[in-house]
């Protein structure tokens, strides 16, 4: 008899508890509470979540016209212009939200509120061009530059930069001029050294063949390093190179 009782008793407290979860999903289920731009629907679980589904991106896009992501609310007002030059979202492979956003704010020692942007959703023609997104960088280096950011960023984060020029070429003092002084027509796969040198091409030729040495085109194979006199193809190492000259 006693044990009858104790089942009816966890049999009702199970089923209170179930029709809780449904009565008050938000309170009873809810990782945490929703943003600010939600809070109309903050107790309105099926607005976004389909049942025994969770999350689900038609829902999103019930509210959220895609033409209009990011660069419009739901309700029609233009959004104020951030990092990127317009919404990419437009440009995404697929219509997944949940894998970038989350619409509940967990406390922040456990999850962030947004997931980190992956680049493999885009388009792979928009992969390719980073200025069809960001704006371009307004200092005196990126100024100069007009070629692909991927020749020196990566897409997982903007830094540490990929590229270090004083691995082809180091720039002291008497080499600090702009870009285009070596890389003509904003090529960075080719440079000249005669933009400064008095050196001419026939004298270069002559010289180096007197040495015994036939291939002189590519100047910075030998002198990588200005301030290093090289005794073979590809000059010293810079850092003994530097330091030698530190203890003269």
């Amino acid at each position: 008899m006693k044990r009858r009782w104790l089942l009816l008793i966890i049999g009702a407290n199970l089923a209170a508890l179930v029709g809780l979860v449904f009565a008050y999903p938000h309170l009873m289920v809810a990782p945490g509470p929703v943003m600010k731009a939600h809070a109309e629907v903050a107790t309105d679980c099926f607005a976004c979540h389909a049942p025994w589904r969770g999350a689900s991106a038609a829902l999103c896009i019930d509210c959220h016209a895609l033409p209009d992501i990011g660069l419009r609310t739901t309700k029609g007002v233009a959004l104020p212009a951030k990092g990127l030059k317009a919404s990419f979202h437009q440009d995404l492979i697929e219509q997944d939200c949940m894998a970038c956003h989350s619409d509940h704010q967990a406390p922040r020692l456990t999850q962030r509120q947004r997931k980190p942007f992956s680049h493999a959703l885009l388009r792979q023609a928009v992969q390719d061009q980073c200025d069809s997104c960001h704006k371009a960088p307004t200092d005196s280096l990126h100024r100069q530059i007009t070629g692909n950011c991927q020749s020196c960023h990566g897409q997982e984060a903007w830094k540490p930069a990929t590229f270090e020029h004083a691995e082809f070429f180091v720039l002291d003092r008497d080499h600090d001029t702009t870009c285009v002084t070596c890389h003509q027509n904003n090529d960075y796969r080719r440079f000249t050294c005669y933009g400064c040198h008095e050196h001419t091409p026939a004298n270069i030729r002559a010289k180096h063949e007197k040495e015994g040495i036939s291939d002189f085109e590519n100047c910075v194979e030998c002198h990588r390093d200005p301030g290093v006199e090289p005794d073979e193809r590809g000059g010293q190492d810079k850092r003994q190179g530097r330091a030698g000259r530190e203890k003269d």
